[in-house]
């Protein structure tokens, strides 16, 4: 059943994405050359709506399906880190033209050239793993 539930919301998140072209590479590469608001009103409205939806799951004590408690960690300013880590996130965002959530929706919706940007990311995270314990965290 709980599978079914997010077999949906993952269908649902998919259509937004696609009708919103939040997934479409021409507004991608707009909103990297500071051509358009479309995407940054995207990312700034799910922004606003992830900071609301904590709010409310800290507030409410909302419970997780499965029912456990709800861990909301705090996390330290690493500013170093994570401009490693969000440069190298836009540089492969600007190469290929979708992050992550659109990479499977652009699959969706038969783009195959697709495939090959979603091996490359399952095989970059592979070695990250594989790395990781070399890794300054």
């Amino acid at each position: 059943m709980r599978a079914l539930v997010y077999i949906i919301i993952g269908v649902f998140f998919g259509v937004v994405m696609y009708k919103s072209e939040a997934a479409s590479w021409f507004r991608i590469f707009e909103m990297f050359e500071f051509g358009s608001f479309h995407m940054y009103g995207i990312i700034g409205s799910a922004l606003v709506l992830g900071i609301l939806g904590v709010q409310i799951i800290k507030r409410k004590n909302l419970k997780p399906l499965r029912g456990e408690e709800m861990q909301l960690k705090p996390k330290t300013l690493q500013v170093r880190k994570s401009l490693y880590g969000g440069v190298i996130f836009g540089l492969g965002w600007a190469l290929a033209g979708a992050c992550p959530g659109p990479m499977y929706v652009l699959a969706g919706a038969g783009y195959a050239s697709i495939l090959i940007v979603i091996a490359g990311a399952i095989l970059g995270t592979f070695i990250y793993g594989m790395i990781k314990h070399k890794l300054p965290h």
